[in-house]
């Protein structure tokens, strides 16, 4: 799977600033039998071991999305702030070139659920522990954060110390 993924990830250089390499993972989504292997792959690491899904603005939804359906379960949309309407829980965090705030609902889980949280990358980790300690504190546990691709070079693993964290592709 790690090879798929390579063989469908494409650099842009200065995206969303200069000196940011943006790894671009939309030619493995335009890939119709790219994607389905990378939902089937997920999927099956995690069929009868989570409750719900949750999706990280924006690609994480895409993600999260197919996997959930594969699955027969439901996805949580974890937002940008401002971005949800009624009553939202809310965390700050750092970017490896900014910093952000992401929110879910208060009743976007039931107590217990097992969550697994899904994003395209882990960069310095920042939204990934921003998105688990929301999680945590709507009153479920996160099971295991999934991504595509894991920026190594940037250690944002260390940042997530007592989560399964599972990469598909380390660069």
């Amino acid at each position: 799977m790690a090879a798929l993924v390579a063989s469908r990830l494409r650099d842009i250089p200065d995206f969303p600033q200069p000196g940011i390499v943006f790894k671009d993972f939309t030619p493995l989504l335009a890939d119709g039998a790219a994607f389905e292997a990378l939902v089937s792959d997920i999927a099956q690491r995690y069929r009868g071991q989570v409750d719900v899904l949750v999706g990280i603005e924006a690609r994480g939804f895409i993600l999260a999305a197919a996997v959930a359906y594969e699955l027969g379960l439901g996805m949580v949309p974890v937002r940008k702030a401002g971005k949800l309407p009624g009553e939202t829980l809310k965390e700050s965090y750092a970017l490896e070139y900014g910093t952000a705030e992401i929110e879910v609902h208060t009743d976007a889980f039931e107590p217990g659920q097992r969550v697994l949280v899904l994003d395209d990358v882990l960069a310095t980790g920042g939204t990934a522990e921003a998105c688990a300690q929301l999680v945590e504190r709507a009153g479920a546990s996160v099971a295991a954060i999934e991504v595509v691709l894991e920026l190594g070079f940037l250690d944002g693993r260390s940042r997530l110390a007592g989560h399964v964290v599972n990469a598909i592709l380390t660069v």
